[in-house]
């Protein structure tokens, strides 16, 4: 247990307590564990625009349902050529990975059925060619990303661990998202107890064994283990974007996160939505993100992870390009980050510098209150000219009403330069400071 007290909520942020009470990393090559920006074939499940499971039978049972036979229910989102799509709007826009969901057998009756042997992990739905898939994958120089969903048979996963961790390995795969979701079996063991907690841990380590990352939704809490296990690269374990889709998180959600999901550990909370209203894919659920399009930008910034997806559907990027550019640029691996400003429950600002670079990244997210900044750059390299690119809301832009009015502006800094933001209510902002390298990447531009 760790108690952190001061009176400037930036100080909370910067503290890096928990991780250093962790021990140092017991790998020796960790050559092989690398930040991730993904997309995925995702969004449109959740919303309920397309289904995981392939047909609309009430139950299945594995290796005797015959697949072939039975009858497509026409809304399976997890085949060969709606992935390929993914993958190539990927390759276009400099993604690492294509994450694809309902691509395995047993998906018919995995909810709340209390179903021991409900996935094998191997067996692909007819319409999903594994083989092909990942060899078109590669050679547009993407990876596709595992998911391996539990259905909370915790005993039937790690029955199948080795196997499903082989098939990763030759079929291409290096990281798995993995999902808990239900009441655990065995009956009697929780998502919070010592029991689940060893397993998370044992599946992670067995992970390292085949050099596969893993990002386990549903799982506990994380507790600074990924310096000692950094194949750990993400989780979920809070509410993440997906519970926009069911009703909803507040405002606020994403600027309280930040002092309590995540002094454990990165979060894969799933930003980049652009299309706020759930109904334009599924006019059944009449749940909306409760967010402005600029604060999904600032997402990348606040809630650090080094894996981050844009998770919307890609045809709901196309109307926005100019804004995506920020998703495109962003970094996912840093070597400074900077509290600007933060108050629970109201809002946070931070900067971010991209490692191995002079770049800087800028991001702020708001209650339904909204916020204004007063920003300065002294933490710019002196005597070193900057591109800023600001995404932010416009004057009339409100979460409920109106989410997706955005401005976006050009200009230099220096560390010596000031400005002045308004996040909308549900709001943010999002910038980009690049180095200038060349004179004439200046020409025109006028000082912000």
């Amino acid at each position: 247990r760790t108690v952190m007290v001061s009176d400037d909520a930036r100080e909370i942020l910067a503290s890096k307590l928990i991780l250093n009470l962790n021990d140092p990393c017991v790998y020796e090559d960790v050559s092989w564990i690398k930040p991730v920006k993904y997309i995925g074939v995702w969004w449109e499940m959740i919303t309920g625009k397309s289904s995981w499971a392939y047909t609309d039978l009430p139950a299945v049972k594995l290796g005797e349902t015959d697949y072939t036979q039975v009858m497509p229910n026409g809304k399976h989102a997890a085949h060969t050529e709606h992935v390929k799509k993914y993958i190539d709007f990927a390759a276009e826009h400099g993604f690492d990975q294509v994450l694809v969901e309902g691509w395995n057998i047993g998906w018919e009756d995995w909810f709340g059925k209390t179903k021991d042997y409900v996935f094998d992990f191997v067996t692909p739905y007819p319409d999903f060619d594994v083989q092909e898939l990942n060899q078109y994958a590669a050679s547009k120089g993407v990876k596709l990303m595992m998911h391996h969903e539990t259905s909370a048979s915790v005993r039937n996963y790690e029955r199948h661990l080795d196997t499903a961790y082989k098939f990763m390995v030759e079929n291409g795969y290096n990281a798995v998202k993995s999902g808990y979701v239900g009441n655990i079996i065995p009956r009697g063991e929780y998502h919070y107890g010592q029991w689940l907690v060893n397993h998370y841990l044992y599946a992670v380590k067995k992970a390292a064994d085949y050099k596969i990352m893993v990002n386990a939704h549903e799982a506990v809490r994380p507790t600074g283990l990924c310096r000692t296990y950094p194949n750990l690269i993400g989780n979920e374990s809070a509410r993440g974007t997906e519970y926009e889709a069911f009703g909803g998180s507040n405002p606020d959600h994403t600027t309280i996160l930040p002092f309590t999901r995540l002094m454990g550990g990165p979060m894969d909370y799933t930003p980049g939505i652009f299309e706020m209203r759930v109904s334009k894919a599924n006019p059944d659920n009449h749940s909306f993100v409760h967010s402005t399009l600029a604060r999904q930008l600032a997402l990348y910034v606040t809630m650090y992870s080094p894996l981050q997806m844009a998770a919307d559907m890609i045809e709901n990027y196309e109307p926005y390009m100019d804004a995506f550019q920020f998703i495109k640029d962003v970094a996912v691996d840093w070597e400074d980050s900077r509290y600007l400003e933060a108050e629970p429950g109201d809002y946070i600002t931070v900067a971010r510098k991209a490692k191995g670079t002079n770049n800087w990244f800028i991001g702020c997210t708001a209650d339904e209150n909204g916020h204004r900044s007063n920003l300065t750059f002294e933490y710019l390299e002196p005597g070193k000219k900057y591109i800023a690119t600001v995404y932010a809301d416009a004057k009339d832009a409100h979460y409920e009403h109106n989410p997706q009015a955005y401005t976006i502006r050009k200009g230099i800094l220096t560390n010596k330069s000031k400005l002045t933001l308004a996040a909308a209510p549900g709001g943010g902002y999002a910038i980009s400071v690049i180095e200038v390298t060349n004179p004439e990447e200046i020409k025109g531009l006028k000082k912000l």
